[in-house]
Formats: C-alpha cells, sequence, structure tokens
C-alpha cells in the first residue's frame, strides 16, 4: 500500500515557525523558558524552535536532548540490548517551563516517560509539550499543548516523520500497518 504525505518539507516548515511563536506567546516572552527534545526526532525538532525563535524573539533559549528508554514501561520487550541515543541536559530546569518536544503522539506513554525521566533534573515550574503531528488514540490522559498538525489516524497506521538532520529530507507520511497473515486466526 503506498504511502500518502500529509506534510511537506514547506508544511513542516511552517508548523515549527507557528509553534514558536505559539510558546512565546503562552509563556508571555522567553525568560525561564528551555526546550528538551525527545531522542530521536525531536531533538533537531527542538534546535529548529529555538532557532525560530531567536529569529523572531531575539533570545536564545536552551535546548537538551532526553533518551527515555529506560523509562519506558515497555522496556521489556526491547530485548537485552535496547538502543541507547543518549540525554544531555546542561542546564537547570528547576524553576524553569520545559517544553518537551517530539515528532508524534500517539498513546502518551512516551511522554509520560519523559516526565519520569525529567524528574533526574529537578522539579520545573510547567512542563509543556510540542509535537509536529498529533494522531489521537491516548492511552493515558496527555495532551499537547502545541501541534504542528492534528490527524486522525487508525491504529492499522504508522505515521512516518522524516526530518532533514536525521532522514536528509522533511515529510511527514502515513503508511498502512502490512498485514500479517494468520495473525489472530
Amino acid at each position: 500500500m503506498p504511502s500518502r504525505r500529509i506534510m511537506t518539507a514547506d508544511e513542516v516548515r511552517r508548523a515549527v515557525i507557528r509553534i514558536s511563536h505559539e510558546i512565546v506567546e503562552k509563556q508571555a516572552g522567553t525568560a525561564g523558558l528551555v526546550l528538551v527534545g525527545i531522542q530521536r526526532r525531536g531533538v533537531p525538532l527542538a534546535h529548529r524552535l529555538a532557532e525560530a525563535i531567536a529569529e523572531h524573539e531575539g533570545a536564545t533559549l536552551p535546548v537538551g536532548a532526553l533518551d527515555i528508554t529506560f523509562y519506558r514501561d515497555d522496556l521489556s520487550k526491547l530485548g537485552h540490548s535496547p538502543l541507547v541515543k543518549g540525554t544531555d541536559v546542561p542546564f537547570q530546569i528547576g524553576g524553569a517551563t520545559v517544553v518537551l518536544v517530539d515528532d508524534v503522539l500517539y498513546t502518551g506513554r512516551t511522554i509520560r516517560a519523559a516526565m519520569d525521566a525529567l524528574r533526574e533534573f529537578g522539579r520545573p515550574q510547567a512542563v509543556r509539550l510540542a509535537v509536529l503531528v498529533d494522531r489521537g488514540h491516548r492511552e493515558l490522559p496527555i495532551r499537547a499543548d502545541h501541534v504542528g498538525k492534528n490527524v486522525p489516524t487508525s491504529r492499522e497506521e504508522i505515521v512516518r516523520v522524516r526530518i532533514r538532520e536525521i532522514d536528509d529530507e522533511d515529510a511527514v507520511d502515513i503508511d498502512q500497518v502490512a498485514a500479517t497473515a494468520g495473525v489472530g486466526a
């Protein structure tokens, strides 16, 4: 089944710029604001948001990277050697407003794990969530504060975000999950 493109490179760029304005507006400025990208594609998105904020506000925000691997509730399903991507939060989050940045919001479990991981670094004043795509199907009571695009999906679909820094292009596609013969029979 072919992919269906739901965001082009230009639409991704515009979404990042719009989200950057929303973040500053909700904070009423940039004071006390930090961005933390969730590994893997949330990290370059967080850097892009910081660049956009620097461009329109003239303020440089701290940007960190958070690896949630060992905070996941499905860690036992990842095998004996899960791929650890690295955490780098070289600033204090105590008293700051932390904007977690991720590519896709789905069940909410990744965000719950990220909030657990953040506790290792202190107690922020507030935690907000910015995502490029919200596809629905929440299993936990989590919602994004800033969304690039809301996309109704079925559980049989996969949202594939491609980011230039990792995948050599910016795009978001929806693919159908390949049906496996005999499953559930």
